[in-house]
């Protein structure tokens, strides 16, 4: 493997690392301070890029509120290429994303290989082009390694023991540990803590590859720290006025544009994030003030607030996604052709589910075809 190791300690304090992309939505300082005080996690590997075009549209803020809650902080890049020179192609511009939304030099950027294009490839080829991508990816300054499951790094390609971040689960046989050779073990992809967005992918680190070179600046025993970065994430959540008139609505909305995420239910108010056309949101009350017909989402502390439209239209800007058909995922199975047979055009059917056409599809998923 062609990445640069610093001085891995095999006696390294086993700690959890949650891996976040777009899929689990905006996340704030507190959501992480909260994952890493009552949960335990110290580390975040955030999503940077696909293929060689897709920028994941939370990386920027995922990395600055992972710094901000102090926990360790890392990358890494869905892979989409079949050669050499793609692998290459692809590390720069997974590379010049990452310096953009700010990964620090040092960090850990992992290629993530487990699409269709590297499953069409020999052995040989995947480590080929992989030994490539790593190689291209440290003239950035950014550590390399490869991300993949058990299975992919059995028959799919070459790790050596200490490196790999390897995903292997929902069991690990009898008496078998699996991957304590490698930097990390994924054993959870739908883990749930006590914020707004579940699902979250879990490993566990078995060096010190992924923390190496990095301070933690929010210490779990520092509660002075802990406080100020609630004050912090909370200071402009909004208490609506006692007159205002609030009915229960809970629905769940898929954007049909990028609608802003503000602290309030005024235009004036502060942004929390901008949701992007696809993204769902789960709503429980709803509210004719300004003008507008504003809709509340709940979160971990407080809540945030969307302008649906003015308040002759109730859903100008978003849709109710209460009724649904929707459609099993099976093997063989791509966004084409799922598109195809419902009559839908790729980006359409993608972010109707929250999604990109760059997103990896799996056997056993339901999507909204209807």
């Amino acid at each position: 493997m062609a990445a640069l190791f610093l001085g891995i300690n095999a006696n390294a304090a086993r700690m959890d690392m949650v891996d976040v992309s777009n899929n689990n939505g905006y996340m704030s300082t507190a959501e992480y301070v909260s994952m890493r005080n009552e949960f335990g996690v110290k580390a975040v590997t955030v999503k940077i890029s696909e293929g060689g075009t897709y920028k994941d549209p939370y990386a920027a803020s995922n990395i600055a509120n992972v710094q901000a809650a102090g926990m360790y902080i890392n990358g890494y890049h869905f892979a989409r290429y079949a050669t050499k020179a793609q692998a290459i192609a692809e590390a720069y511009f997974a590379g010049k994303t990452a310096k953009a939304a700010g990964l620090p030099v040092g960090a850990v950027l992992a290629t993530d290989v487990e699409s269709q294009e590297a499953n069409n490839q020999s052995k040989a080829t995947n480590d080929r082009n992989n030994a490539a991508f790593m190689q291209e990816i440290q003239k950035f300054g950014y550590r390399a390694d490869i991300y993949t499951s058990g299975s992919w790094a059995n028959n799919k390609m070459t790790i050596k023991g200490k490196t790999g971040w390897i995903a292997g689960y929902p069991f690990v046989p009898a008496g078998k540990k699996w991957y304590t050779n490698n930097n990390a073990w994924q054993w959870s992809g739908s883990a749930h803590f006590r914020i707004s967005y579940g699902g979250f992918d879990v490993s566990q680190l078995y060096t010190d590859y992924y923390t190496a070179g990095q301070k933690s600046t929010v210490k779990p025993t520092n509660k002075g720290a802990v406080k100020a970065n609630n004050r912090k994430a909370n200071k402009n959540i909004y208490k609506p006025a006692s007159s205002a008139k609030w009915v229960k609505e809970k629905k769940i909305y898929t954007l049909k544009t990028a609608v802003k995420l503000h602290t309030g239910a005024s235009t004036s108010s502060n942004t929390i994030t901008i949701f992007p056309a696809g993204a769902t949101v789960k709503t429980d009350q709803a509210i004719i003030q300004g003008g507008y017909r504003w809709v509340r989402q709940p979160r971990f502390y407080g809540y945030g607030y969307l302008a649906t439209g003015p308040a002759s239209n109730t859903l100008e800007y978003v849709k109710s996604g209460a009724s649904h058909t929707y459609y099993t995922v099976k093997s063989g199975d791509s966004w084409w052709a799922i598109a195809q047979r419902n009559g839908l055009s790729m980006t359409t059917l993608a972010s109707q589910n929250g999604k990109s056409i760059y997103t990896t599809i799996y056997p056993g998923q339901r999507l909204v075809v209807r």
